[in-house]
């Protein structure tokens, strides 16, 4: 009796996507040239090389849409590389500027310092598992806590702006020791933040929006590390506020 002819069994393509990946590549490397730069006293280039991290962060998952290259695989390698840019990099980046300094008060501030410091790695950590465990179940209008780029963009702007005008990160210890521990925080908690997601960038927009978005790049231009510090620093309250604001209206309704 004559036997099929059995049909070719197909490989499976055990390759990944170069482009999108390459940009999360160079991502994670910005993050890992911020901690260099750190532990050398570049506290400029390492909180600069944070926010190129950023952008590039923001435009791997855009390339990786338009081009059709969206994986598993690279959604992994997107929070490992976040956890390295947004949770490690900021972390170390404070704590060589500034909570190191803890010490010379006190041995028990010292500790203090380096612990607010894991307390923002962690919250970092914690936060992109949640993401990555409801990211299919939650409304795409809003991030569940304070994203961690947006984190680590107070956290590196806070020392960039006070770098760049003579500032020096002993003197303002007690003033980095609650931003830390509030971006790490914020990260973890169940506040709500606008994402900025829904904006359809296809259709017109009024004339006025215009001139505000050239406003940005006129104020971002004369003073970039205090500009950039603090829209993220209202960005980061604007949570807290919006749900203060939101459980009052409850009250008043209810009342």
């Amino acid at each position: 009796m004559e036997q099929p002819d059995k049909q070719p069994v197909r490989k499976r393509n055990r390759g990944i996507y170069l482009l999108p990946n390459l940009i999360t590549t160079a991502a994670l490397f910005a993050g890992f040239y911020g901690i260099v730069a750190a532990t050398q006293g570049k506290f400029e280039q390492a909180s600069v090389a944070i926010f190129i991290a950023m952008i590039l962060d923001a435009l791997d998952g855009r390339v990786a849409r338009m081009t059709n290259t969206q994986s598993e695989f690279g959604a992994e390698y997107d929070s490992l590389a976040d956890m390295g840019s947004f949770g490690l990099a900021p972390a170390l980046i404070m704590f060589e500027w500034s909570l190191s300094s803890l010490v010379d008060v006190s041995f028990t501030f010292g500790k203090l310092g380096w612990l607010a410091a894991f307390l923002y790695v962690a919250s970092a950590a914690l936060r992109l598992a949640r993401f990555n465990v409801k990211a299919s179940n939650t409304d795409k209008r809003y991030f569940q806590g304070l994203p961690s780029p947006a984190a680590a963009a107070v956290v590196v702007g806070f020392v960039w702006a006070c770098f760049d005008n003579g500032i020096d990160g002993a003197d303002v210890a007690i003033i980095a020791l609650p931003i830390i521990v509030f971006s790490g925080l914020m990260m973890v908690s169940n506040i709500s933040y606008y994402s900025f997601k829904d904006i359809d960038f296809h259709n017109k927009v009024p004339f006025m929006a215009m001139l505000v978005v050239v406003l940005v790049f006129v104020f971002t231009a004369i003073d970039p590390p205090i500009t950039l510090f603090g829209c993220f620093m209202l960005y980061a309250l604007s949570g807290p506020v919006v749900s203060v604001l939101r459980r009052f209206r409850k009250r008043g309704r209810a009342e």
